[in-house]
């Protein structure tokens, strides 16, 4: 047999084991029913993968690898710029091999305790540290094993999201347990308060007002509709949002919310 033969037949094999493992589980897919959905002998199968588990340390390989050289990446930059490298590489990376592929993530790491099982243990240990820093402490470390979960598990469990909106969801909800925005995002625009918000009254004598002049405290129709697009497709944070119409977060957000409940503006 050919070497071109041989990496096709391998190439088919894989195809046939990640469509039956979607179908009905890794679990409940043996050698066998893939070796008959190719009209194989199942010692055509082992001669390629020892065993099922050799075959689903195969088809993760391309995640684990875009995990690792994802890490390099990161590990090479410092402070914030590691850190948001990180998490939102990490999410694009997820979101590439999304489908069945995110759910044999899982199974690898129940099933293999081999070689690719300590790879994943230890993309894991250092993406953990990444997140949290140097000189980290408890608190800093859980947030970080919090947020590679936030950026990985949405992408198995809400399959039927679009990617875009999942994206940014996951993000904006890493930037609210962290408490900060990557570098180079916008900072929100400041929330009103009865110190500065002119519909509040008067400041008290000797503060300073620090409101923006002419800043809305609420959103027209037409920018409630385009935050909404925005929000949609995924390229804009709420923050973000908030700080393109010049109002404060908690606006976006009642908005927002307003769309999941049907409350819909007049078009």
């Amino acid at each position: 047999m050919t070497c071109a033969a041989t990496d096709g037949t391998r190439s088919r094999i894989m195809r046939a084991a990640l469509d039956l493992f979607a179908e009905q589980g890794y679990q409940r897919t043996s050698l066998r029913q893939i070796a008959e959905r190719l009209r194989l002998t199942k010692a055509a199968i082992l001669y390629h993968f020892p065993s099922k588990v050799h075959l689903l340390a195969a088809l993760a390989e391309p995640l684990i690898r875009d995990l690792e050289a994802l890490l390099d990446t990161a590990g090479e930059l410092s402070g914030r710029r590691a850190r948001w490298t990180l998490l939102e590489g990490w999410v694009d990376t997820m979101l590439a091999h999304r489908g069945p592929l995110g759910m044999l993530f899982h199974d690898l790491a129940l099933v293999d305790r081999g070689s690719t099982y300590h790879r994943l243990v230890r993309i894991a240990m250092r993406a953990n540290q990444i997140v949290a820093g140097p000189d980290a402490e408890r608190r800093d470390r859980v947030r970080a094993v919090q947020a590679i979960a936030m950026c990985s598990d949405p992408v198995v469990f809400m399959i039927d999201v679009p990617a875009p909106v999942l994206r940014a969801d996951m993000l904006d909800g890493v930037r609210r347990l962290l408490g900060e925005t990557p570098p180079g995002a916008r900072q929100p625009a400041a929330r009103p308060t009865p110190a500065t918000d002119p519909a509040a009254g008067a400041a008290p004598p000797g503060q300073v007002g620090r409101r923006r002049p002419g800043r809305p405290r609420a959103m027209s129709p037409e920018q409630v509709r385009a935050a909404r697009r925005m929000h949609l497709a995924g390229t804009h944070s709420a923050d973000e949002i908030a700080a393109e119409f010049g109002v404060s977060r908690a606006t976006v957000y009642r908005h927002l919310d307003a769309e999941h409940n049907n409350e819909t503006v007049t078009r």
